[in-house]
């Protein structure tokens, strides 16, 4: 007797193969039998007649921000509810491991500057009953959650822990701090850490505006940590770096693979200065797969964009010190406020105070990448529909109809700022580094930036926009966009018993009715700790999201099992 049969669906298995008719039979929490449909007469204690659904395997989101939330939280959202089954966390090189009792605050500050999750959030949910990395996962691996994870080990913690001051400081690395460094990373990696994450980009800083501890790391330290997870014997590496010199950056990169033999993904993306600088990158990506070096592009299928709102961490006005005198208020304050005329006369012709704020400067620059959040999100809109270019056509300011947009209603529409991966106003940049042979989805970012992003169901947009409703340009195949979301993402990270549908793989299965598959506009809870905020978003579609033979979702709604665990380090493919 089985424990679970699928019948009747259309299977898209994750290996790029056409999709076929069949039903799946799992025992155990794994994958027993694959057959044309009608092909098994056996019993099953439960049954789900899949019939006029696309079935697939349980989606691989490869670049989280669950660190703290998995410490109080039993539900991975918003990543469990658009069918991702397996997450990775740890990105960044921003976590909470290791750490000595005295850099709490430093690791809090970190995560709140890079990721956007607040402070007194973090400060109350997390019970810091870990110092070192294996400690953490030991903290993990008795909880119960919807979904799995695993985790890396962030280069910012293990560098403060091992140099304190100097290591926050940015500070040059000894050879003694190397070593030891080093030997963490061994230790993390052989505990159960999936790999190693750093962060060289001037976008992230501390809450206090400081660059992350690792910005100007310098080639030694980034090898000998490198070669810390080669010792280890498996284990994967994440990066994500602005690409100054870029010559001596990928040379750091092609040292960190060459000499610890693992491999390591890079993130990828058009930015607006430089529209086709992102070739030039795959281009040298390329070249040096080329030369046996594994290393792989990290992109993703929509704008890279920030969302603006009453609610939210930022807004059009958040340097406008008229604004900012309010942003304290509850939102029907802050909304009478705002309606007040001779406010909004003050408001309007006010000088924001940019200096000190580069972020809101840039914004102030660039309206035409500003756009409306409709209540059926479009993540790929025209150029014509921008703020730029909606204000232009009414002759007025772009503030002025950021400030009828905002004001309008209940005070919760939102604006979307696309500051990355849509400098020409389109995605096709966008669908080009998806299909290099060299890239890989990822950047969702589920878990982090808490008020202004919300771009954890990219995997249920890369089936809504890129498989079914793309209409300015080529669409993705159904196969294509699964294998991508499915086996490739999981053998990126070296987990290679899951990510695909056949025999004596682990039991992640999605059951989708593609016709139903809607994206809902993203919406502000007050769920976390301390009544902390965050951004949701709903998908319609997902009939049923299985994880180890579970259903944790039906029809869009949590069933309550908690079948996901910590997974530890690289599990090994199914021997049939």
């Amino acid at each position: 007797m089985y424990d679970l049969v699928i019948k009747n669906g259309l299977i898209v298995n994750g290996t790029g193969e056409s999709p076929f008719h069949g039903d799946i039979a799992v025992k155990d929490g794994i994958i027993v039998a694959v057959v044309k449909t009608g092909e098994i007469d056996v019993d099953a204690g439960k049954e789900i007649d899949a019939s006029g659904m696309v079935v697939t395997p349980g989606f691989i989101d490869i670049h989280t921000h669950y660190d703290g939330q998995v410490t109080w939280c039993e539900e991975l959202t918003p990543s469990s509810n658009h069918g991702v089954t397996t997450a990775v966390m740890g990105n960044c090189g921003v976590g909470f491991a290791p750490c000595r009792p005295d850099d709490k605050e430093r690791l809090i500050s970190l995560m709140e500057g890079v990721e956007d999750i607040p402070h007194p959030v973090l400060a109350q949910g997390l019970p810091w009953n870990w110092e070192t990395f294996p400690e953490y996962l030991d903290s993990l691996s008795g909880r119960k959650y919807d979904i799995d994870f695993a985790a890396q080990v962030p280069h910012g913690p293990l560098r403060v822990y091992v140099m304190g001051d100097r290591g926050a400081n940015r500070e040059t690395a000894t050879s003694e701090d190397i070593e030891k460094m080093a030997a963490l990373t061994t230790e993390a990696i052989e505990a159960g850490a999936l790999g190693f994450s750093t962060s060289r980009t001037l976008n992230h800083q501390t809450a206090e505006g400081q660059p992350t501890p690792t910005l100007t790391a310098e080639i030694e330290e980034m090898v000998g940590i490198a070669k810390g997870v080669g010792a280890a014997g498996s284990g994967v590496m994440q990066v994500v770096t602005d690409f100054k010199g870029s010559d001596s950056e990928f040379e750091i990169l092609r040292q960190m693979v060459q000499q610890s033999e693992r491999p390591l993904s890079v993130s990828v993306a058009q930015h607006h200065r430089v529209t086709d600088g992102w070739r030039n990158i795959l281009g040298t990506i390329a070249e040096a797969n080329e030369e046996g070096i594994d290393l792989k592009a990290q992109v993703c299928g929509r704008p890279v964009g920030v969302l603006f709102g009453l609610e939210l961490t930022n807004n059009p006005f958040s340097a406008h010190p008229s604004y900012q005198a309010i942003d304290h208020l509850p939102l029907d304050k802050k909304l009478e406020k705002l309606r007040d005329l001779s406010f909004k006369e003050q408001l309007l012709k006010e000088v924001p105070e940019l200096e000190t704020n580069p972020f809101m400067r840039q914004v102030h620059k660039r309206y035409q990448d500003l756009y409306v959040l409709d209540d059926e999100p479009n993540y790929e809109p025209s150029p014509t529909e921008s703020i730029s270019a909606l204000a232009a056509r009414r002759d007025i300011h772009p503030l002025e109809l950021c400030w009828e947009i905002l004001t309008e209603g209940d005070g919760r529409n939102m604006i979307y700022y696309c500051f990355l991966n849509y400098g020409e106003g389109t995605l096709d940049p966008a669908k080009e580094m998806m299909e290099h042979p060299n890239s890989i989805l990822g950047l969702g970012d589920g878990g982090a930036h808490c008020g202004s992003i919300c771009d954890g169901s990219f995997t249920t947009h890369m089936l809504t926009h890129w498989v079914r409703d793309r209409n300015r340009g080529e669409k993705l195949s159904l196969q294509w966009v699964i294998k991508a979301h499915c086996q490739d993402t999981a053998h990126a990270v070296g987990l290679y018993d899951r990510g695909v549908i056949a025999q004596g793989y682990k039991a992640d299965i999605n059951i989708i009715d593609m016709d139903k598959l809607k994206l809902h506009k993203p919406e502000v809870h007050f769920d976390l700790p301390s009544g902390g905020r965050r951004l949701m978003q709903y998908a319609d579609g997902y009939v049923a999201t299985i994880v180890s033979g579970e259903a944790i979702y039906r029809d869009g709604q949590a069933t309550g099992a908690r079948p996901g665990r910590l997974v530890r380090g690289e599990q090994a493919a199914p021997v049939v």
